[in-house]
Order: C-alpha cells, then structure tokens, then sequence
C-alpha cells in the first residue's frame, strides 16, 4: 500500500499538470486566432479606406456626369442663357484630375504597415460589414511615441491597436519611451509609418526602415487588392480634402486663427520659461487630424505628439508632413464637389496651393511626433500616466462614444497640476446612429461636461466662448459657424497625508 501510493499521486499530478498545459495551449491558441482576425480586419478595412481613395475619380466622374444629364436635358433656349456650361465641365474634369494626381502621389508615398493580402476566416470577403468601419465622422465639420526630435529631422514609429476601431494603429511617433504605446514625442517632422516601423528623415531626405513587410509600395496598389466601395467612403476622401485647406493652405489661415490660435497663446502664456528647461514641456494633441496644430505647438518649443485615429487623415497628413518639399507644391480644387451656395464658377473652380509652409523648415522642436490608435485604447497603458504636462482638444472630445471616458484618460495622464486645454463644441458623432443596436453614444451637456471634469479633479481657470468655423469653404453664401467653448482647466496635486 504504502509504496504504491506515491505512484499513483504522481500520476495524478501529472494529469493536472497535462491538463493545465492543454487548457494553457488552447488559450494561446485562441489568443493567436483573435490577433490573426483583428490583423485581417484591420487589412481589410485598410484596403477599403484605400479603395476609396482611388474610387475618387470614378466618383467624381460619375457626379459630373449627372450634372451634364441635367443640362442636356435643357431646352435650347434655356441652354442659350448658359452656354460657358460645357466648358465648365471640361475644366471641372481638369481639376478632378488635379486632384487625383495628388491623391495618388499619396498613395504611392504611403507604406501600409500590414499585409493588405490577408484575408478574414470566417467572413465574406465581398461583404464589407464585415470588416470593421471608418466609424470616425468625417463631414464639413469633423472629417475627426515618441521622442525628442532635431529640428530637421523626424522619426516615427508606428503601432497597432486594433479592437475598438477600425484603424488603430498607426504612430508617427518618437515617444521618450520606446514602447508601441509610448507618449513623449521625440522628432520634428512628422510621418505615419505603421506597426513598429520607424522613418527618419534629415533635411527633408527620409530614410526608411520597412521592417517585415515584404512587398513594395507599388505592389499594394494592385488591382486585386482593390475594390468599389459605397459613395459614403468616397465622401470621406473629399472631406479629407477640405481638411487640408484648414491645415495647410493659406486660405485655411483665418480658420487656424479662429481655432489654433487661443491654444497658442494660451500653451505659450501658462509655460513662459518653456525655452529655459533642459527638458521642454510635453503636450499630447489628440484628434490631430491632418497634424498643423501639433506642429505648431512644436514650434512654440513644446514636445509634441498629435495623436489620430482615422486612416483617411493619417495617410494625408503623413505625405504632407513628410514628403512635401517646398511650400506650394501641389494644387488641389476642393470646392468643386458642389455646385450649390457658389457666388461664381470661378470661386468654385478656384486653385488652392498646398502647404503653405514647408513642414520640415518650420522651426520644429525636438520631439514632435504623430501616433496612430484611439485615444483611450493608446493612453491608457500605465506608462502613460501621469506623463504629460499638458493636453490639448480642438473639436476632439465630442467624437467619443462615451465622453466620460476622454475625460477621465485626459486626467489619468496630466501630471498633477497638468492643463487641459479645450476648445470645440458638442456635436457627438454617434448621437444620430441609426440600426445599430450596440452604439453607445453618451451626449452630455456643456454643464455636465464640466461637472465630470471636476469629478476627476480638474478646476476651471479660464472659460469662454469663441465663435469659428469649421472646413467651410470662405467663398459660400452658407457657412455654419460654432459658437464653441473654450476652456483652461488644471489637474489638482495630488494631497499627500504623512
């Protein structure tokens, strides 16, 4: 009996210990899986944001197309009144090529950060629902890791944090930690490399680092990997468009002053002995959008990083900020899309240069970078708490699903005594979505917006209203003005009990 015993308890012991390792090996394994489906979700749906890009021009085509149904079916008389018609059309077809030219320079710029060719186990590829969507609004009023950098030079690192949305991880980022989910921004120009893919540039020459993907940037665009998507995404790509006359057309200059320039004056009036300290001030931009406001934050001697979740805007403002090489080298026509509220076809047919600087010659400070990813998703890894000295929303924090949770991720990451400056109104993105059981959308008021942020230890400094518009188009006989609300709050010290 007694010698027995030992024998059959080691027995048993090493059935636990084979089942613990079979339960371990399935977990790893479904592990394994779920990473496999997200990566192909997120080629799937950056394969559809990149189709819709190139379905520019076919969509295009297709609206002129209708216009020139509807003057044909004028009767001669009234066609007599209007007789430059036809050659508006052909310079209307003229700027639709302009602007697909620049689009596909872009595009030819761009590094997808996966494997476009994978495909999704389990689900249809001729089914885009299935993949996950561009869920962040882009209409005429949102589109919406690092280290330090030397002025003429950027690197940045891109991750990847699928889940929530569609597009999680790109980084054009150099954070002071090296990590996929860093924070201090580190080089000063900016590119959107993805998934732990690093770019430098020096004196506007950028050297790349492809990491494992294997195929060229000219490969991507093969036709096999494309396909037609519906209008909606194309609209997407024309308010992209829009967007870049904000950022980066001088026409865009009294819109950035509107919006940009009370955040300037603010950074620059709460941090005056900035330029002093061995280590600048870091300011985190999220919702960045096409990247001018955390640009110029870095000229004011600040780090900074602009964080963005939108495939649509990191593509854009990646080529801008790292490959433009003189101020006004492309010419866009943004205003061609719509043939209503025009005072002349001229204003609407006008020619708009881009940029109106050149990115890498502004004067940025060392450590200005963009990381892809959401923002709650990014920031809330524990290395970013308590990380940065102050964080800046423009028309940013009425994108959330749940506003609570900006705020709260604003607070968990401001060192005690940080600022959040805000400036923007309410219109959540999610309020008005229809057939989705499972969209959350919180909407709260401006009161209770504020309410939160004391709740999370923030105390008002300074509070007003500022009249803007958002990508409107300065020409228009219509154009929606926000009466947006502009805000300091303070991160309250922590109290210490000894």
């Amino acid at each position: 009996m007694t010698e027995t015993a030992p024998a059959i308890m080691t027995t048993e012991s090493e059935r636990i210990e084979s089942s613990r390792e079979l339960v371990d090996n399935e977990e790893e394994e479904k592990i394994r899986r779920q990473k496999k489906l997200e990566e192909a979700l997120e080629a799937k749906s950056l394969r559809r944001i990149i189709s819709a890009y190139l379905n520019y021009p076919e969509a295009s085509e297709e609206d002129l197309k209708r216009w020139e149904r509807s003057y044909r079916k004028l009767s001669p008389a009234h066609k007599a009144l209007v007789p430059h018609y036809p050659m508006k059309f052909q310079r209307l077809r003229r700027c639709i090529s302009a602007n697909s030219y620049f689009i596909f320079n872009m595009l030819q710029a761009f590094e997808p950060p996966i494997d476009l060719s994978q495909e999704l186990d389990g689900c249809e590829d001729s089914n885009l629902d299935c993949a996950p969507h561009e869920r962040y609004t882009l209409d005429e009023r949102h589109d919406s890791s690092c280290q330090p950098a030397l002025t003429n030079s950027c690197t940045y690192k891109e991750e990847s944090k699928h889940i929530r949305e569609p597009i999680t991880g790109v980084s054009i980022e150099e954070l002071q930690r090296k990590e996929a989910h860093d924070h201090s921004p580190k080089d000063d120009s900016a590119d959107t490399r993805i998934n732990d893919k690093t770019c430098e540039c020096h004196e506007g020459q950028l050297n790349h680092d492809h990491g494992s993907v294997s195929f060229s940037s000219h490969d991507w665009l093969d036709s096999s990997l494309q396909t037609h998507v519906p209008l909606v995404d194309v609209d997407k790509v024309r308010c992209i468009i829009r967007n870049i006359v904000r950022d980066w057309a001088a026409e865009g200059q009294r819109e950035r002053d509107q919006c940009y320039k009370p955040i300037l004056e603010e950074l620059d009036s709460l941090f005056p002995d900035r330029l002093k300290e061995s280590t600048p001030p870091a300011c985190l931009v999220p919702g960045a959008g096409l990247g001018r406001l955390a640009l110029e934050i870095s000229c004011l001697g600040f780090i900074s990083q602009g964080n963005e979740f939108s495939y649509y805007m990191m593509i854009c403002s990646s080529f801008i900020l790292n490959y433009t090489q003189v101020p006004g080298e492309w010419t866009i026509y943004p205003w061609i899309h719509s043939n209503c509220n025009s005072l002349s076809d001229n204003d609407q047919l006008r020619p708009i240069a881009i940029p109106d600087i050149h990115p890498a010659s502004a004067g940025i400070t060392e450590g200005f970078s963009m990381c892809g990813g959401d923002f709650v998703e990014v920031y809330n890894e524990s290395s970013h708490a308590g990380m940065w000295d102050a964080v800046v929303t423009c028309f940013f924090i009425d994108t959330a699903h749940n506003v609570i949770e900006y705020i709260e991720t604003i607070s968990k990451i401001l060192k005690d005594g940080g600022v959040w400056i805000n400036l923007g109104p309410l219109l959540y993105h999610f309020a008005d979505t229809y057939g989705h059981e499972n969209e959350m959308s919180i909407e709260l008021s401006l009161e209770d917006v504020k309410r939160v942020a004391s709740h999370f230890g923030f105390v008002i400094e300074k509070e007003r209203t500022i009249e803007t518009t958002y990508t409107t188009n300065p020409r228009a006989m219509m154009q929606n003005r926000y009466y947006t609300a502009f805000w300091t709050m303070r991160k309250k010290c922590a109290i210490t009990t000894t």
